[in-house]
């Protein structure tokens, strides 16, 4: 009962702050992937404008470099120092993309947009295989060049957040490149806009762990499903409330809800702390543990809460790592 009240003080008034799990050294034999670094193309849609100023100077964006050493950082940190984001080469482009129907922006037109004097193109969407065949995506793919493309834009620019391209590429976030399974070897593309934050980045790779991890434990079912228990909510499983989703925090009542300070049971120290040897352990928990409503921290929340350890178990590893960065079969 002591407990109990201590924990509903905490939730109430300040969250107890955990220490975090120690890294597990990559060289421990007892860890099953040994992670390599991911080669990463960097593609930069950055067109001059009227001014005479890249659009993301211009417009007082952020600077890529900034967004990608930061948001590499904070992989590194979250992964426990397993997601090592290596840029092998960086294209800058002064140029608008085109879209699938061949349509390009000019700086005039763009602007139209962005001052509201005419709607954003439709359809929106980037023509990927156009990007696939102009950059040779698919040789670089199979030679092991590169593992995935990281491409920045500007608000409308028509990039999915991740898409995945290849052979058996299937659903992350956006349906799979049409065209694309020519490629052997499946790889993932990020959408990222200079017009935002490393929250944002942040965001649009937890959304690629969904998708992912779905696939991955896809043919398990009830409890045996780590991924299912992992992100489930009070709303939809009161009582077994655990680490939530990308949008739902444990206590969330709707997409977003990061800021709620009611405060809900949650299985969330158990897979910190103890994962894959649970020991029932539970605790009140509310907006306070995970930044009382800050979108980067809540999502810095929520990758620290991701399995990273040795073993195995039904065939899926526990490190689930190795699947977000298709480096493990499924």
């Amino acid at each position: 009962m002591l407990k109990n009240f201590l924990d509903l003080l905490a939730a109430l008034f300040g969250a107890r702050r955990l220490p975090p799990p120690p890294p597990v050294p990559a060289d421990d034999p007892g860890y099953l992937f040994s992670l390599r670094p991911q080669k990463v193309l960097l593609i930069v849609f950055d067109p001059k404008m009227p001014d005479g100023q890249p659009l993301s100077r211009s417009r007082g964006w952020n600077a890529v470099s900034d967004l990608v050493r930061a948001f590499q950082d904070q992989l590194l940190e979250l992964s426990y120092g397993l997601a090592r984001f290596e840029i092998v080469e960086r294209l800058e482009l002064d140029e608008f993309p085109q879209k699938v129907d061949g349509f390009r922006y000019t700086p005039t037109t763009y602007l139209d947009v962005l001052r509201g004097l005419t709607p954003p193109h439709q359809p929106q969407e980037v023509d990927y295989m156009t990007l696939m065949r102009r950059f040779q995506l698919f040789s670089r793919v199979e030679r092991g060049e590169i593992d995935e493309v990281w491409c920045f834009a500007f608000p409308y620019a028509g990039f999915y957040e991740s898409t995945m391209a290849g052979r058996d590429a299937f659903w992350c976030n956006a349906p799979p490149v049409a065209g694309s399974e020519a490629c052997k070897r499946r790889f993932v593309i990020m959408g990222f806009s200079y017009e935002r934050g490393v929250g944002e980045m942040l965001e649009a790779f937890g959304h690629r762990a969904e998708s992912i991890l779905e696939r991955v434990f896809s043919p398990l079912q009830g409890e045996a499903n780590l991924w299912k228990r992992f992100t489930r909510y009070e709303k939809i499983a009161p009582g077994q409330a655990a680490v939530g989703t990308i949008h739902f925090a444990p206590n969330s009542e709707r997409d977003y809800d990061w800021g709620n300070p009611r405060p809900v049971w949650s299985e969330c120290d158990d897979w910190l702390l103890n994962f894959p040897d649970f020991q029932g352990l539970k605790r009140l928990v509310s907006a306070a543990d995970w930044g009382n409503g800050d979108l980067l921290e809540h999502h810095r929340w929520w990758f620290r809460h991701l399995p990273h350890v040795a073993g195995r178990k039904n065939g899926i590893l526990h490190n689930w790592w190795a699947y977000l960065l298709l480096q493990a079969d499924f």
